[in-house]
């Protein structure tokens, strides 16, 4: 299976905002083999941290070995969630100074991935920074900075590049199986107001950090960056311009992120994304939409369909190459293409373990972590100043 990656072509390309990952090739502080086990600390056990702990215990060779968090209530369902033996921190910077901690997984607010995975960094560990990487330019910048002369594994937490199935997806449609891309149409809509329960009043913006700027990018960088990301993949670019609107519409409930948002990202060869992402109404859920002159692909979570324009024959056993017989044919959805593949997170930590005994740079690594990141920053701009954001220069 082809794996094509977006490598930053220059640093006038970018602003010098984001450099090329040199770390790839250097030599390990410590070698592995393909039976080494990696013990890895997971630093915030909220609902993230410890789903992603479920996964872990799935992943050979794989170990939870320490686990950090801020609140003790937290902390402890993190370590009930590990399997075997695991030291508990209140404080992340001293579970870096295990040395038998070989790597972390960064799954704290937004606004402090930068300094926890630069300090991560500083103390010789692997990092799997969840999405969004880093909050603002000055924190992606000197992430980037960093893990530029780093020799370990950095991986970021957008998932679907590791999945089987959207990696698939991506080779045809470059592959042209949609012919020529037109438009992203994305969204991701839900219908709650998106709150955690507070035990008790101080611990409201520690929890529901997610409704509050200071520590969050909302919906946007919560959910939408993923799909960013995958535009971002699809066409080995990132967004020339954007410009969009938001507002707290329904929750009024003293949240300041916003309860919907609606952007449009335009791309270098004139293809527009569009992002949608609602709390109020749960229609259609997740969705992405690619396309094209001669068809569409559709996915969702963990499934995709083919849906070829009105010209193109649908009274064949195999449609333009995609597996997926007349019978399967779906006027809403198209039709399917079926692809045996994991889930796209448990993937993404397979990956990242073998990435780390491979010395092998991510596919979902500093760099296309990075340019998810400043989409993100530039639609965060576009939104709260009301304008039209350009790429920095």
């Amino acid at each position: 299976m082809k794996r094509r990656d977006f490598i930053i072509k220059s640093s006038a390309a970018t602003g010098g905002i984001l450099m090329p990952n040199l770390s790839l090739g250097q030599q390990l502080l410590k070698p592995y083999n393909s039976n080494s086990t990696v013990n890895i600390g997971v630093i915030g056990t909220g609902d993230r941290g410890r789903g992603l702990i479920s996964l872990i215990n799935k992943v050979d060779n794989l170990n939870v070995a320490a686990c950090a968090d801020i609140l003790p209530f937290r902390l402890e369902k993190g370590v009930a969630k590990s399997e075997g033996k695991v030291k508990a921190y209140k404080d992340y910077r001293k579970l870096l100074d295990n040395k038998d901690i070989d790597a972390v997984l960064i799954t704290t607010p937004f606004n402090t991935h930068s300094k926890i995975a630069i300090d991560s960094i500083d103390a010789g560990k692997h990092v799997y920074c969840e999405k969004t990487m880093a909050k603002g330019y000055l924190g992606i910048k000197n992430l980037v900075a960093k893990e530029k002369s780093a020799n370990i594994t950095f991986q970021t937490g957008h998932q679907y590049r590791t999945s089987r199935l959207y990696t698939h997806v991506v080779d045809l449609i470059k592959d042209g199986k949609i012919g020529k891309i037109q438009s992203f149409d994305c969204q991701w809509n839900r219908n709650g107001d998106w709150r955690r329960h507070v035990p008790k009043p101080e611990l409201e913006k520690i929890i529901n950090w997610r409704m509050y700027r200071e520590f969050s990018g909302g919906l946007l960088a919560e959910l939408c960056s993923h799909q960013l990301d995958f535009a971002n993949w699809v066409l080995d670019d990132t967004p020339q311009m954007v410009t969009g609107v938001g507002g707290i519409d329904y929750w009024k409930d003293g949240r300041e992120t916003y309860d919907n948002i609606h952007l449009i990202y335009s791309y270098s060869s004139g293809v527009k994304a569009t992002f949608t992402c609602l709390t109020a109404n749960a229609k259609d859920d997740y969705k992405i939409k690619v396309m094209g002159d001669k068809g569409t692909i559709t996915l969702g979570y963990t499934k995709a369909w083919f849906y070829p324009e009105k010209n193109k024959k649908k009274k064949t056993g195999i449609v333009d190459g995609v597996a997926g017989a007349t019978i399967e044919w779906n006027e809403d959805k198209g039709i399917p293409i079926h692809l045996e593949h994991k889930e796209p997170t448990e993937q993404a930590l397979v990956d990242f373990k073998n990435n780390i005994i491979n010395n092998k740079k991510p596919f979902s690594n500093i760099t296309t972590g990075a340019n998810a990141a400043i989409g993100i920053q530039m639609g965060l701009d576009a939104m709260y100043k009301n304008k039209i954001v350009q790429k920095p220069a």
